[in-house]
């Protein structure tokens, strides 16, 4: 608990195995977790294995791979039926530090933000921790564009390190959202959409061998995503369309 707060932190794990038992530690240290929560999206190394042995742990398996998106739907859905009042996303590949768990729960207990973001760009740690030059200038690209279509002032919109209130999971329906890595830019759409503030911390991040990344591919079709995100958007805000990730017709300021 945190100021009478449930903190409830996720893992959406896929061949995880390898970093898995660092993430947890550095979590544990933190003291600030009431209930871990990892799952599994139809691994094929021993990343389940591993879960299981580490206590605490509540580990739940896809039958099949749902994708990044739809293994984090079922991650809220359990944290949420689990009675959080604050759930964090925490990849288990160590790419981002669990230390920062405190700052992250803090600000939404205390009622600065009730979505709080760990930023790569903050202070520069992308490219010391080793984010491929392009990357990082898609990164900084979309992120300008995407401020300008949503109206936000976000230093990046592609981390997967983040945390919410409860009152923000439940605001809108985030089930019918893509299963692929977009999710995550459809979620924060939808919480700007719906006039609630997120605040970001500066998070240290490494790129090695074990950390997930997607490939150039998947990131083109990715960064198309994000694009068509903003602009179904600033189309909805405009009343020109009707879309569904933008229910009801406009945010209410928080």
């Amino acid at each position: 608990m945190y100021r009478g707060k449930k903190v409830v932190v996720v893992m959406p794990a896929y061949n995880a195995a390898k970093t898995l038992r660092q993430t947890y530690a550095e979590v544990c240290e933190e003291a600030i977790a009431d209930r871990i929560i990892l799952v599994d999206d139809h691994s094929h190394d021993e990343t389940v294995a591993v879960a299981r042995t580490l206590p605490g742990v509540q580990v739940y398996e896809h039958e099949k791979n749902t994708g990044y998106g739809g293994n984090q739907k079922t991650c809220y859905r359990l944290a949420l039926a689990a009675g959080a009042d604050i759930v964090v996303m925490l990849h288990p590949d160590y790419q981002y530090t669990p230390r920062l768990l405190p700052a992250m729960v803090s600000m939404i207990a205390n009622g600065l933000h009730p979505c709080v973001l760990a930023s790569r760009i903050l202070g520069g740690y992308a490219l010391q921790g080793g984010m491929p030059l392009w990357k990082y200038i898609a990164n900084r690209w979309l992120t300008l564009v995407e401020n300008g279509l949503l109206g936000a002032k976000l230093s990046e919109y592609h981390t997967g390190y983040r945390a919410f209130s409860r009152e923000v999971l439940e605001c809108f329906d985030w089930s019918g959202n893509s299963d692929d890595f977009v999710f995550d830019n459809e979620m924060l759409a939808q919480i700007v959409w719906h006039g609630f503030s997120i605040g970001e911390v500066s998070c240290p991040t490494k790129y090695f061998a074990d950390a997930s990344s997607i490939n150039f591919r998947r990131s083109v079709r990715y960064g198309f995503g994000c694009l068509a995100t903003g602009l179904r958007f600033r189309l909805s805000r405009m009343g020109i369309i009707k879309s569904r990730l933008f229910f009801p017709a406009r945010g209410v300021a928080r």
